[in-house]
């Protein structure tokens, strides 16, 4: 997975590319960490093939860590797979999904 970010201010966009799984969810939590002070987190997954529960796990972070801050958190461009496995899980109802 390839992770590209776009920092303007205290809002970061950023793209991700590939497959959010096992393997690359630590990198995505790792560059979260670094982000703490965002007030707005834009997620482009329009070139994200697929997510598993260790990615969700990652993306339910920075969604809690967005609520108790009062930033805003927005996932954009989901394609049919990676939707249906946030509808499967209830994910669709806790994420801003654009």
């Amino acid at each position: 997975m390839t992770i590209e970010k776009n920092i303007d201010k205290d809002k970061v966009e950023i793209i991700l590319e590939g497959k959010l799984d096992t393997q690359t969810a630590p990198q995505l939590d790792l560059e979260m960490a670094g982000l703490k002070d965002m007030r707005s987190v834009d997620m482009d997954f329009a070139k994200l093939d697929y997510v598993s529960s260790a990615g969700l796990r990652v993306l339910l972070n920075v969604q809690k860590h967005m609520n108790a801050t009062g930033g805003k958190f927005v996932i954009r461009n989901v394609n049919e797979s990676v939707m249906e496995v946030f509808e499967m899980t209830g994910f669709a109802d806790i994420l801003t999904i654009v």
